[in-house]
């Protein structure tokens, strides 16, 4: 058994993988629950290990409120905007893809309008502070209300039959990532692409009756690199593991 991270081996198809449990802060609508964002080029999967509560999303065919309980699988792609919610000691394994891209900054918060138009106020808003302490957490619930803020005027829109300010915030996000594009394209290839162009090379191999790469077989295990970490939705557990990006904006 080989400990991780120092193994040079990823988790399968190089997903992504921490643990969450939802923020229990109350937001201006009376709900408990994480910052409203969506991904622009990556799936993420919620898988619930404990409690109960909700996933509420926006997407081209309204607004939904997901119950989850143990054993709900629940996932959303690229455009999804997603907001935990959090109901009775609700914990998840989330499964992130290409190589946990989501935290090397594939995510943008639901801030309003005029703090998206503007890069730098927009990084001085998603950013928290490093460590786990009182000042981290301070902003991360500051940056949580400010996702809100701007998350209920796009579900009332949506709720109302207007998608237009929800396909403006996709419109607004795009611009905000946009330069990040080619830094994500060498973590796609280093990951996702890298891990499935292996599998092409051993299903090669097979064919030709070369059986060297099951000589190389190993197992793995990690334990978390941090505990109770500031994410987008709650507190998170992380793992430092081989191909997983570095966590986002102080997370």
């Amino acid at each position: 058994m080989v400990n991780g991270p120092a193994s040079e081996a990823p988790l399968p198809g190089a997903v992504g993988l921490s643990h969450l449990s939802p923020y229990d802060w109350e937001a201006a609508d009376g709900v408990c629950g994480g910052s409203p964002h969506l991904h622009l080029v990556c799936t993420e999967a919620y898988v619930v290990t404990g409690g109960h509560g909700a996933v509420q999303t926006l997407s081209p065919d309204g607004h939904r409120d997901v119950p989850l309980r143990p054993g709900t699988v629940a996932w959303f792609t690229p455009g999804t905007v997603h907001r935990m919610v959090q109901g009775d000691g609700l914990r998840i394994t989330v499964l992130m893809q290409n190589s946990g891209l989501p935290e090397a900054g594939d995510a943008v918060f639901t801030f309003p309008p005029e703090v998206l138009a503007d890069p730098g106020r927009y990084a001085a808003a998603a950013t928290l502070p490093p460590g786990t302490g009182p000042e981290t957490e301070a902003a991360a619930r500051r940056r949580r209300d400010l996702a809100v803020e701007g998350y209920l005027p796009l579900r009332a829109a949506l709720v109302a039959g207007d998608g237009g300010p929800y396909r403006e915030f996709q419109r607004a996000a795009a611009r905000l990532v946009r330069d990040r594009v080619p830094r994500w394209r060498e973590l796609w290839r280093a990951g996702a692409l890298a891990a499935a162009e292996r599998t092409g090379a051993q299903l090669d191999a097979l064919a030709d009756g070369d059986l060297t790469h099951l000589g190389e077989a190993a197992a793995y295990r990690a334990e978390p690199s941090r505990l109770g970490g500031f994410g987008m939705c709650g507190r998170r557990d992380e793992y430092a593991l081989p191909g997983v990006t570095v966590p986002y904006g102080g997370e």
